[in-house]
């Protein structure tokens, strides 16, 4: 069992928030019990997420996605007001992290989807592109190249096990690969900048199609949760870990 305070500075320390400009809040987002002895981590504070916590008599959630973003309507109704009803009833802390959840070089989003997939980053300023360095660059942990485009397409969609929307798969061999997970297609310029032969994210929006074949650099996308279930629960477990407390990872299906 740790204090609620302890918790949060645990994950200031390992996350670094203060270093980012993000689009929300970062940190405890909703106030529950003073004292947990168990988290439970997932993508995204849905209302389906919060009810498994509940379940699994979780006192903390940790999630990427959290409740409150810069610009939306700040009325308690609907859905906001179902899922805030739910966490207070049950005395339950809300820790969300976004850009910072992103950018750990060892447990976040980026780093946990290339070791899934197989990627190595390159060493130092190399390895990373984009606004606020977020975007990673490397190639197969093994060295070798993919011979076509389609055989990295193939590679995502089975290591993920989701379907993927490739663009672009006419190419030559792919040695530098690039990859931010979410919905970072506005990172596919900087990639393409930085000598990427691909570039993988969550999402696609119409420009990058064209942008895509023009550049003859590929443009994979594998879905905006399948690229960000492994980020919250690798920082979740090493601070349970840290601080002597349970942890379940939950992982709530979504299709985008």
């Amino acid at each position: 069992m740790t204090s609620r305070s302890v918790l949060l500075q645990a994950f200031d320390t390992l996350l670094q928030p203060e270093r980012f400009k993000d689009y929300g809040p970062n940190g405890l987002q909703v106030e529950g019990k003073a004292q947990v002895k168990k988290i439970v981590s997932g993508v995204t504070a849905s209302l389906a997420l919060i009810e498994a916590a509940v379940a699994a008599q979780a006192d903390a959630i940790f999630v990427h996605h959290g409740l409150f973003w810069r610009g939306q309507d700040g009325r308690v109704t609907g859905w906001m007001k179902r899922r805030l009803a739910l966490l207070l009833a049950h005395d339950i802390n809300l820790y969300a992290y976004h850009l910072p959840l992103d950018a750990h070089p060892q447990l976040g989003n980026n780093a946990q989807l290339g070791q899934v997939l197989g990627f190595q980053p390159y060493d130092g300023a190399a390895g990373r592109f984009g606004e606020q360095d977020l975007g990673f660059m490397g190639t197969a942990s093994d060295g070798r190249c993919f011979a076509r485009a389609e055989h990295l397409a193939e590679h995502v969609r089975k290591t993920l096990n989701r379907p993927v929307v490739p663009v672009n798969i006419a190419s030559g061999d792919i040695k530098n690969i690039a990859w931010c997970s979410g919905g970072a297609q506005g990172y596919f310029e900087a990639a393409i900048a930085a000598g990427a032969h691909a570039f993988i994210t969550g999402e696609i929006s119409e420009p990058q199609a064209h942008y895509a074949r023009e550049c003859g650099v590929t443009y994979i996308a594998c879905g905006h949760h399948a690229s960000e279930r492994y980020g919250a629960p690798a920082v979740a477990a090493h601070v349970a870990g840290q601080l002597g407390l349970l942890h379940a990872f939950i992982d709530i299906d979504n299709p985008a």
